[in-house]
Formats: C-alpha cells, structure tokens, sequence
C-alpha cells in the first residue's frame, strides 16, 4: 500500500536534492502571496474609492506621475533577482552534479501507452539491445534475445525499484506519445519525447512504497499511468534483483516473489 504522502503542503522529501527545490517553492509562494494581497488591497481600495455615486462622474485620463513606474521596476527586479538569483542556481546544481555513472544504478525507462517499462543491466552492468522488431507482450522493450549483454537484464513494468543511499541515472524515452515521468516524493518530472532519450538522476534517502504518474495528458488511458516506486535499502534491492533476474540459459525460470504491497 501507498505510503500517505499529501496533505496540505509538499509531500514529503526522500532525494538528496529536495532541500533546495522545497526551500525555492516556499519563497516562491510567499512572493505569490505578497503579490496576491497587495493587488487585493488595491482593488478594494478601487471598489471603494472609484464606485458609482451620485456627483461623482467617470474620468477617462491615464494615471499621471512616475509612482507607478517605481512599482512596475520594482517588480521586475524581485522577479529577475528570484529567477537568476534563486532559481538559475538551484536548476544549475541539479544540473551540474550528475552523479559518476560508475558508481550510480543504471535504469532504462521506456513509456507507452498506458504503461512504464523498466530495464535494469544484469551483473555485467550492460544493457541488452533493444530491437523495435522484438516487441511483443513478453518482450515490451524488445531486447535482443541474441545479445549476451541483454541475457541477465530484468524489465519491470510499473514497478520501479531503487536502493537508498545510491545515484540511480534513468535514461528515458516513449514508445508512441509525449509522458511526463514524475515522482513527486524525489522531486522528479521529466517528459519522455519519443526519438529522443534525456537522462536524469536522483539518490533516495530512506526507503518506503511511492507513487509514479503520468503528469502529461497522454491519451484516453492517462489515468492507468501510474506506477509503484519501491525504495529498499541496498541489501534488500540487491536481494530483489537477484531472485528476480532471468535464469541462465537452458535452466528453468524461478517462480519471481510477490511485490510488496
């Protein structure tokens, strides 16, 4: 089951890199809401003063003086001091820090409608393949049944699992539409273009069961576009991966164990 994640404000922060994307949106919003009873007050105050009333007749002449124009500059220095001073930095560090893709869990993603597909390298660290002409129900990313490299990947489909404490870099991609990848407890959201494939990463700190959705309109079934983030601690996703991966070749598949709910 879903841990309980929204209330009246964020959901909680489980990535390395939250912290600063959480402390931006709130001075963002306390701006937003400055703005939003200046301009309030003002226009009772227009309500008022301006209403109709007998003696009084509507005058149709500009505002005269320069006070207005101290206030539309003013503006426009807070709104460029917020994008370039605030946000600018905070987008650059994200950025600019893409963790060493020796060290960090390697992840394919390939969305489609209505479904996330996830391919995870075997021991070997390298990916299978992906042939278009491969696909089938079994085969949802075609993986090259000829490749070695692709003989011990494991695919999920929405069912991403990830070890806390480790970068893990998702390399995403569509199948037909544009999606929107989003794991709000990680403060992630990509679009997923299709003939085009964009990077992201991204580190856990403690684990738990999330939700992954679909934030871009993607067809009739939008609403199946959701997904099960399941964050363990790196023995128990090393654990998960080892019972999960394919068999050798010539040996039987295991039964896989039940997700966790």
């Amino acid at each position: 089951m879903d841990e309980k994640i929204y209330g009246w404000w964020l959901p909680p922060d489980v990535s390395v890199h939250g912290a600063k994307i959480d402390q931006l949106m709130s001075v963002l919003h306390w701006f937003m809401l400055l703005l939003f009873i200046g301009w309030g007050v003002f226009f009772v105050y227009c309500l008022v003063r301006f209403r109709a009333r007998p003696g009084h007749v509507a005058v149709y002449t500009p505002v005269r003086g320069i006070a207005t124009k101290y206030i539309e500059a003013f503006v426009v220095v807070v709104e460029i001091f917020l994008l370039f001073g605030l946000s600018t930095p905070v987008w650059l560090a994200y950025k600019n820090n893409v963790p060493d893709a020796k060290k960090a869990l390697h992840v394919r993603l390939v969305a489609e409608q209505f479904a996330w597909n996830f391919q995870y390298p075997g021991k070997d660290g390298k990916f299978g393949k992906n042939d278009p002409s491969q696909i089938s129900g079994d085969n949802p990313l075609g993986i090259d049944p000829e490749d070695p490299a692709g003989k011990d990947d494991l695919v999920t489909v929405n069912n991403l699992h990830l070890p806390t404490n480790r970068p893990v870099i998702v390399d995403v991609s569509s199948k037909d539409v544009i999606h929107s990848f989003n794991i709000p407890v990680l403060r992630v959201k990509q679009d997923t273009i299709p003939g085009q494939q964009v990077s992201i990463w991204f580190e856990a700190t403690q684990t738990g069961h999330f939700e992954l959705a679909c934030a871009q309109l993607c067809g009739l079934g939008h609403y199946r576009m959701r997904g099960d983030v399941l964050i363990d601690t790196p023995e128990e996703f090393d654990k998960w991966q080892t019972e999960n991966a394919p068999p050798p070749p010539g040996e039987p598949a295991a039964a896989a164990p039940e997700e966790k709910k």
